[in-house]
């Protein structure tokens, strides 16, 4: 087998593997990466961007009905058909995977196609095919988990929710996480029944309490079948091709349930497996995860990861500047500093979340005591339409230094508003400069600037 020699040889072409191959690349060294999947990764292909596309699609029944409340008056209720939303978010996904592609043959990166496993000391192999590299650069991403149940292999994962054939008329969603609340919400809206069940008291583990309790109550205001405390013991199949499924509840009773599709949604594992990690001395954290130090560099010598394999912070931006410091490292660029606090984070739930820096609870961990500045309010848009909403914001405050260093809401919106006070939290500005801004009158993000008393 003839080797192939270059600089740099990466694991994956994701977000973090085509960044770091391409950063690497563009400052001089020969790099390759392997694939054996689509080019673009988790985010562009299965993730972040088709999900997003779907969840757009869903708004459009809730927009139509509120329309009523303005005067807009339709002949009969729209429609919607499921494989024309599906070939269109397709078709988005291959122009976007074509792109990637132009990305990496722009900066000179060798794309080889099929499953790579570790063959040595700095040897990489890719099918019939020897490659070589001082250096090479795990970015393989993650993957869906399946819970352990009996039946499981029956259920769907979030990466089967792109290709459907047609839209499950009674749909069950396992798990609270972002991906089952995002998913609930689509297909809820496009006419699905949904049935969301959860093991947890509240959605969304690791948020802000208020966040959790309020979008609790909203999902289940818009018509959402949420179960808090329930969770699901089998799966079985029935000879019409449902699948009944016994699900258990906080109240220790067992009910009997048939849906057409079950959406396992329980989280996420590192797509470790298979590499050769382990015997090329990498080691492993209990998930998989590649375990790395500060400047991504694994327990052994010339192997390095980033992205979702490591279990660090698993989110497309951070993946991307990951990738884009560890190249610039291995090429003898300019220092790219990786701070981990403040990231800001999404759920493009219905209503969507946001959120950036400290939770109430962890604030006071960190600082001992804490201001907290909260508002719930009904939004100008459910006036007329009379929908029931209302939404949340929330500001945590240092009393110390009267920083704002943290903030939260729940509401149309959230995302984009929270970019931009992302800025503002990460500027360390303090509750007095907040005061100070004038609000942009009449909109729901001015109230971030109007917060003047604290709660208890």
């Amino acid at each position: 087998m003839q080797t192939e020699s270059f600089d740099l040889v990466v694991l994956g072409a994701g977000s973090a593997g085509v960044r770091a191959a391409r950063m690497a690349a563009q400052q001089g060294l020969r790099v390759a990466v392997a694939e054996n999947s689509r080019v673009g990764g988790t985010c562009v292909i299965r993730g972040c961007v088709p999900k997003k596309l779907l969840m757009m699609a869903s708004q459009f029944a809730d927009q139509c009905e509120d329309a009523r409340g303005f005067g807009w008056r339709m002949a009969a209720p729209p429609t919607h058909h499921w494989p024309d939303l599906v070939a269109a978010v397709g078709a988005e996904v291959t122009r976007l995977e074509g792109v990637y592609h132009q990305l990496l043959a722009d900066a000179g990166v060798a794309l080889v196609d099929g499953r790579a496993r570790l063959a040595g000391s700095g040897l990489v192999q890719v099918g019939g095919r020897l490659l070589a590299a001082p250096n090479i650069v795990v970015a393989t991403g993650a993957q869906p988990l399946r819970p352990t149940l009996p039946g499981a292999e029956r259920g769907i994962t979030s990466d089967d929710c792109f290709t459907l054939p047609q839209r499950p008329q009674r749909l069950l969603v396992v798990g609270g996480g972002f991906i089952a609340l995002e998913f609930a919400g689509i297909f809820q809206r496009l006419g699905s029944q949904v049935v969301l069940a959860h093991r947890g008291a509240w959605p969304l583990r690791g948020f802000d309490d208020d966040v959790r309790q309020h979008l609790a109550a909203e999902l289940q205001a818009g018509g959402l079948d949420a179960r808090w405390s329930t969770q699901p013991q089998a799966l079985e199949a029935l000879a019409d091709g449902r699948l009944r499924v016994a699900l258990m509840h906080a109240s220790g009773t067992s009910t009997q349930e048939t849906f057409d599709q079950v959406l396992l949604a329980t989280g996420r594992q590192p797509a470790t497996q298979g590499l050769g990690l382990e015997a090329a001395g990498v080691q492993l954290g209990a998930a998989g995860q590649v375990l790395v130090d500060a400047q991504s560099r694994s327990s052994a010598p010339g192997i390095w990861a980033v992205g979702d394999c490591t279990n660090r912070l698993n989110l497309t931006p951070v993946a991307l500047r990951e990738g884009h410091a560890l190249a610039n490292l291995l090429a003898g660029g300019p220092a790219l500093a990786l701070d981990y606090r403040n990231v800001p984070q999404a759920v493009f739930s219905q209503p969507p979340v946001a959120a950036v820096g400290h939770t109430e609870d962890s604030a006071r961990q960190a600082f001992g005591a804490v201001q907290v500045f909260r508002t719930a309010f009904k939004p100008m848009r459910a006036t007329l339409s009379g929908r029931a909403e209302r939404v949340l914001m929330k500001l945590v405050v240092r009393p110390d230094t009267h920083q704002v260093v943290g903030a939260h809401m729940v509401g149309a919106d959230a995302p984009e508003i929270m970019q931009g006070l992302a800025i503002a939290v990460n500027a360390g500005l303090t509750k007095a400069q907040f005061d100070a801004t004038l609000g942009l009158h009449p909109t729901a993000a001015e109230e971030f600037v109007t917060m003047r008393q604290p709660v208890a």
